[in-house]
């Protein structure tokens, strides 16, 4: 990788300064037109790529009079918004399989925050962010969510006839009643061990990005994710 020189002027304070949704979007546009650019791709020298898109960001009228940025401090930033993203698209994609007759999109959507916010542990707070790549190749997400309410169906309830049974004696209530115990304690046991051993796998599907996924890592994926529901 080539080294970038950095801005000699630049104060440790503008470089924690916290980016605004306008900056994310300025630096998402930066990345999508300089990595399709037939010219200069991310094929190219990293210094050069990431050279390109800072001067994007600094020269976009969106950001007329806002302080400049460093090539690092893009490169970090888009790192965490790829990332992220990324993640939040397998969290999306879950919820919309997870819909449920009649919900809508903003259902959807929290349905989607929550299972991010479940698995990972952390509140997703770049959906400005999801919402320009979402359309984009990489970031697509397969799933579509369904459109208004569909019909609901139709109830069967069942009738059950009493039998006349005679009822267990005290000591046979009681020996059912430990044996049952035993295996409630067993069951609840390996329950724990199984969904702790769920858990690690889907947050190392959740990290992958879904374009990488192959369809039996997804169909795995969104079954962990409604079991876990």
């Amino acid at each position: 990788m080539e080294p970038l020189a950095q801005n000699p002027h630049a104060s440790p304070v503008n470089q924690r300064r916290k980016w605004t949704t306008k900056e994310d979007v300025v630096l998402i546009s930066a990345w999508l037109n300089t990595s399709k650019d037939a010219i200069v791709s991310t094929d190219q020298k990293a210094g050069a790529f990431w050279k390109r898109i800072v001067d994007y960001v600094n020269g976009s009228p969106q950001l007329s009079g806002a302080v400049p940025r460093e090539w690092s401090q893009c490169k970090q930033r888009w790192g965490r918004i790829n990332e992220q993203v990324c993640k939040f698209v397998g969290c999306y994609e879950a919820a919309v399989r997870e819909q449920a007759s009649g919900q809508n999109e903003n259902d959807v959507m929290k349905a989607a925050h929550d299972i991010f916010l479940n698995y990972l542990g952390i509140k997703f707070s770049l959906e400005h962010c999801w919402r320009e790549l979402r359309f984009d190749q990489k970031w697509k997400s397969l799933a579509v969510p369904k459109e208004g309410p569909k019909e609901k169906r139709k109830e069967v309830v069942a009738e059950e006839e009493a039998e006349d049974v005679r009822p267990p004696g005290v000591k046979a209530c009681k020996a059912a009643k430990r044996k049952r115990q035993g295996y409630d304690d067993i069951h609840s046991m390996l329950a724990v061990k199984k969904e702790i051993q769920q858990q690690k796998l889907l947050e190392r599907l959740l990290a992958k990005d879904p374009t990488h996924l192959t369809a039996s890592e997804i169909t795995l994926m969104e079954k962990l994710i409604s079991e876990m529901i």
